[in-house]
């Protein structure tokens, strides 16, 4: 004979199980969302600091690289050409900097406040780049331009270009006089670079 089991349905028109009054079925309390929210906000209040930190390394080692792109540009541009090609570095007075490559006399190009380049009739600007200060990374002016000789392929005067973070960081592009750049790091403050001699 077969058996047959009993299951507790609720009846026609029942609203199904009945729980304590004022409390939900399932769901969180007004307290447990408090407590999840203020942990969650502990949480980010610490990892903030560390997004600011890792956002400014990544600015100073994406000027770093392009600086250097733009340094095998211009030896490159050079010699291709067989005339001279200069870096000018410059400050501005919004506390950013910039920097040109440009095919005229040492002076015949300047950077405007907002970093723009301005050149002298007849002059061939190549490339510029500005890092206004909202950037947090500067470039340090260079006391005299970079000269990439076409004829002979090297680098008047050899040159440390330094790249500085507002939190100390700094990277350091260093030209040899065959216009080769090799990277470090004063006191090993950047990842990944060797620190500088």
């Amino acid at each position: 004979m077969a058996q047959h089991r009993k299951t507790n349905l609720p009846a026609p028109g029942a609203d199904g199980p009945r729980h304590r009054a004022g409390r939900p079925a399932g769901g969180l309390s007004m307290v447990e969302l408090l407590c999840a929210l203020a942990i969650t906000l502990v949480l980010l209040g610490g990892a903030l600091p560390m997004l600011g930190e890792l956002r400014q390394g990544q600015r100073l080692n994406a000027v770093a690289a392009l600086l250097e792109t733009d340094i095998h540009f211009a030896r490159s541009t050079a010699i291709r050409s067989g005339r001279p090609v200069r870096l000018v570095v410059q400050s501005l007075a919004s506390g950013g900097s910039c920097y040109m490559l440009h095919d005229g006399a040492g002076d015949a190009c300047t950077c405007t406040d907002d970093g723009r380049a301005r050149c002298d009739a007849g002059v061939q600007l190549l490339r510029s780049e500005g890092q206004p200060a909202s950037t947090g990374v500067a470039l340090a002016a260079l006391a005299r331009p970079v000269l990439f000789d076409g004829r002979k392929g090297t680098v008047t005067p050899t040159a440390t270009l330094r790249l500085l973070a507002r939190d100390g960081r700094a990277i350091h592009q260093v030209v040899n006089i065959m216009g080769r750049v090799r990277s470090c790091t004063p006191g090993g403050s950047v990842g990944g670079l060797r620190p500088c001699d």
